[in-house]
């Protein structure tokens, strides 16, 4: 039942960067374009992203553990640190850059675009090298 689960909200998650056009580099771009050809419509995909959030942890954490799961699995670390700020400001400049992030650009393989799959590979790249540097 755990990996249906997954599956289903893995589908469900695809589908709605695909509905909203997260998956189009053009679209993101124009939405980062602020002093261009400005398109604000991610705004509404943003803000209904935060309110399902909302909604979405309260409920789950108004329970004493994960449907299927043994404990919520949430993250302890609450400082801001220089691994965050670089990290960000890579994941910053990468979205800017090529107009995707990892989710939408997974959800866009569909698409078949070669430049999706360059992006893949240097995005499993970048992850290979943090872990090595991480290692040291």
């Amino acid at each position: 039942m755990r990996v249906l689960s997954a599956l289903f909200v893995g589908v469900l998650f695809g589908l709605g960067l695909t509905i909203s056009e997260m998956i189009n580099p053009a679209k993101i771009i124009a939405f980062l374009d602020v002093s261009g050809k400005w398109d604000p419509s991610l705004l509404l995909v943003m803000a209904s992203a935060l309110a399902v959030s909302f909604v979405g942890y309260r409920i789950a954490l108004s329970r004493r553990a994960p449907l299927f799961g043994a404990a919520f699995q949430l993250p302890s670390k609450s400082t801001i640190d220089r691994p965050l700020i670089i990290g960000a400001g890579l994941f910053g400049v990468g979205w800017g850059l090529a107009g995707l992030c990892p989710g939408p650009a997974v959800s866009a393989i569909s698409l078949g675009k070669v430049e999706i799959y360059v992006f893949l590979i240097a995005m499993f790249a970048g992850m290979a090298v943090k872990d090595g540097l991480a290692r040291r």
